[in-house]
């Protein structure tokens, strides 16, 4: 919505012009904003059928709270959603809403991990990683990086921090992503589910800076004196967000990957029987 400059095209909330159901005459910013609220909605009923099913289905415990952890989220977004209308773009509330919707991508990205047959069929193997710090940690770090660098993007783009404190940061995202990879390529490269996201964080890493080097051209140096947002600017921004919310995710799945496959996870979750040995 902040791409296209729509987030006030529908000025009240819950209700659009005040109505809870009919479509409002979809012109100019308000498709844009409306179409996002149908999408949300959407998700919203996608989210009660995920917590109730998973609730009722898995038998694991921390499985069902996780389902409804990601009903919550999704319920919360919806609300931060609305006092942005509210309170007319406040940026730290934007920007929250921004990072919370991001966190319930990575909630429901690691379900889909989590009830997969790989993870639940899989016996871990286990790899002794005397790195320090270990993958985990790494990846754990990787994770934190990249949330300030959300929420810095976030800040810029809904007008509340100049754009300087972004991309200085990502200088030290693409540092500790880089780190993480060689570090999960190196140590465990012979678990496919490690290595497929390390290579992918890798790549998506160098996606997510030629995009951003894209959008701060068409953003911020060419297209700041722009009445509105034309459209390489918009098309580069979601790219880059959209890339953004793919990285953090693989990243959140490389860290579940690491632990699950370290010594400590394995010799809380897998009888000793069904271990396999300590890899030399």
């Amino acid at each position: 919505m902040s791409s296209n400059d729509a987030g006030l095209s529908v000025p009240d909330w819950p209700t659009s012009f005040g109505s809870l159901y009919k479509i409002p005459h979809l012109v100019g910013g308000v498709k844009f904003e409306h179409t996002h609220r149908m999408i949300a909605q959407f998700v919203g009923f996608l989210s009660i059928i995920l917590a109730i099913w998973t609730w009722r289905a898995d038998t694991r415990r921390w499985m069902k709270y996780l389902g409804v952890t990601a009903l919550s989220l999704v319920i919360a977004q919806g609300i931060l959603g609305g006092l942005t209308v509210l309170l007319y773009l406040p940026p730290a509330i934007s920007s929250a809403h921004a990072a919370l919707a991001q966190t319930f991508f990575c909630v429901v990205v690691l379900i889909a991990v989590f009830t997969s047959r790989n993870w639940v069929e899989e016996i871990p193997r286990i790899e002794d990683d005397d790195g320090r710090p270990s993958l985990f940690t790494l990846a754990v770090l990787s994770i934190f990086v990249l949330y300030v660098q959300l929420i810095l993007g976030a800040m810029f783009r809904h007008h509340g921090l100049s754009w300087w404190p972004h991309v200085l940061n990502a200088a030290v995202v693409a540092i500790v992503l880089a780190w993480t990879s060689v570090r999960a390529l190196s140590r465990y490269s012979g678990i496919d589910s490690v290595r497929r996201p390390a290579i992918t964080m890798l790549a998506l890493m160098i996606a997510q800076l030629c995009l951003g080097f894209v959008a701060f051209l068409t953003r911020v140096a060419w297209g700041h004196d722009a009445v509105q947002p034309e459209l390489p600017m918009v098309v580069s921004t979601v790219a880059h967000v959209a890339v953004g919310a793919l990285l953090l995710a693989t990243t959140a799945v490389l860290a579940v990957q690491a632990w699950r496959h370290s010594p400590v996870a394995v010799r809380e979750h897998i009888p000793s029987r069904e271990r396999k040995p300590v890899a030399a």
